[in-house]
Order: C-alpha cells, then structure tokens, then sequence
C-alpha cells in the first residue's frame, strides 16, 4: 500500500494508474466499519482504490471539535492495508492548503443553506472546497460516500454536476450498531450511558419509517412522531425535517422520495441520522 503525503507524491502514484478505474473513498480517518463499507465497495468496483484521511479544518465552525477529533493514522493505515487499499493520500493541512490559498467553492440554494448548512455556518463551503480539490488530485472515475450525511452527500452531487466534473459520486448505505445507532468516528465521545440514550435517536427514525411503510404520508405527522418518540429521552433535539430528496425543500405530504432527517446533541456530541422516505418502494 503506497502512502502519499504531499501533492506530489499523490500525482506520481496517479501517473501510474494510467488505463486503470479508480475508486476514490475520502474520509477524516479514525476510521470504523462505515468506512470500511465505502472501501469494499470501491474495491469491488474499480481496479485501483485510494483512501484519502485529512482533518478538514475549513468544514470545522470556530467552537466545533476540531483539535479534539479522533486521530490514529498507524491504525487507520493497517485497517485500509488489510482491505488491500493501494493508495492512501493522508497529508497535513499545510498540504492541502499552501501558503496563499485563497479559494473558497460554495453550493447556494436549500441543499447547502438549510438543516447541518444553518446549524454549520461554512460548513458546506469547507466541505465543497476540499472535495472539489481532493477530486482534482486524485482524479478517480468513483468517488463514494455514506448516507449517513445524506446533506452532504447531496451537496456533492450537486457540486459535480454544476462544475461538469468527470466523476460518479456513488452514495452507501448506512452502517449501524446492532443497537441502529449509525456508525460515527464522534461515538468515540459518548459515555456509556450516552451510547444508551443515542439509539433513541434511530428508533425514532425507525418507528416513523414503519409509519410511513403502513401509509401514511403526512410529513407533520412523521416529524411529530419522531418528536413524540424523543420526548422522554434526555437528548435535545436541534431539528426533525422531511426534505424532498431532489430539491432539499420541506415538504408536506410525501409524494415523491424524501429525507427524514434529525440532529440531536447527547451530552456533548451532536449526532446526525437520516431514513429515505420513497413512496414507490416495496
């Protein structure tokens, strides 16, 4: 498995991948089985696999976690090594963001500006700018990511479309814990009594789905049950919306695919989580 820290380094073991598919999986690293997910889809996808693990700082708000977020790049290297990863591009920040760098890319309308992008002022221009220049770098045919950050995701899509970029975004399922909790590199900060009361927050999810599974299409409705399952768990709920899966608007009734999504703060970690709403599905 070749490691790449600079820009350099990354261009030459690209060079080297002409004629083949890449398959590109870019993470904040500590990295868990959600990950690994994205890997082996990857793996089975595509001929070459690299794993990009980079602390983004501009997707991090002044008071949010970055010096605290979990980091363990010699474990995070032997787990990709054993996925039989070819290429992992783990640079530091001064890297990816030389001295003058002065681009920002920013995703306008509701996709970026409303839920996390209302909560995370700049989160989504962080997020925008450093995949628009890892896609750039790595230059890969697939890029994957997992729908646990269903906002994100979309936002990336819609920033490869606008920019005409030549590279299929290919979104994952979501990995959960026995228990539903979707996995997250920020469960690590959960307490153990914290880890309990966070599966509320899919049971919730859970118990709106099977609602809608029975017919019902009333978005107020799904939002209130999920507000109705949270009430009596200690966690403090920042928003439940049902957002149309294409335009990111709230919608009414549930006549096309949407997003039930949540966030919610568990003790001192805020956690995200979303179910697909599709009308058409069996």
């Amino acid at each position: 498995m070749y490691l790449a820290r600079t820009v350099t380094e990354l261009r030459r073991w690209r060079a080297e991948q002409a004629g083949r598919s890449v398959g590109f999986v870019p993470t904040m690293g500590y990295l868990h089985a959600g990950h690994l997910a994205l890997v082996r889809r990857a793996r089975a996808e595509n001929e070459a696999v690299v794993v990009s693990i980079f602390v983004n700082p501009l997707q991090f708000g002044p008071a949010e976690d970055y010096e605290r977020y979990p980091r363990d790049l010699d474990r995070d290297l032997r787990l990709l090594d054993a996925e039989r990863v070819d290429a992992v591009f783990a640079p530091p920040v001064e890297e990816m963001y030389p001295p003058g760098f002065a681009t920002s890319v920013v995703v306008s309308g509701p996709v970026a500006e409303r839920l996390e992008g209302e909560a995370r002022p700049g989160h989504f221009r962080g997020v925008a700018t450093v995949v628009t220049r890892l896609l750039n770098l790595v230059q890969p045919h697939r890029a994957y990511f997992g729908w646990k950050d269903a906002q994100q995701v979309l936002v990336v899509q819609r920033l490869v479309a606008d920019l005409a970029l030549p590279v299929e975004i290919v979104p994952v399922p979501t990995v959960r814990e026995p228990d539903g909790l979707a996995l997250s590199s920020r469960n690590v900060y959960l307490s153990p009594e914290e880890r309990r009361v966070a599966a509320a927050l899919p049971q919730a999810l859970f118990a709106a789905l099977e609602r809608f599974r029975a017919g019902e299409r009333d978005a107020g409705e799904l939002r209130r049950l999920v507000r109705e399952t949270l009430a009596g768990a200690p966690v403090r709920l920042e928003y439940v919306s049902v957002s149309d899966r294409e335009t990111f608007t709230e919608v009414d009734r549930v006549e096309r695919p949407a997003l039930l999504l949540v966030a919610a703060w568990v003790g001192s970690t805020r956690l995200i989580d979303n179910v697909l709403l599709d009308p058409a599905a069996p």
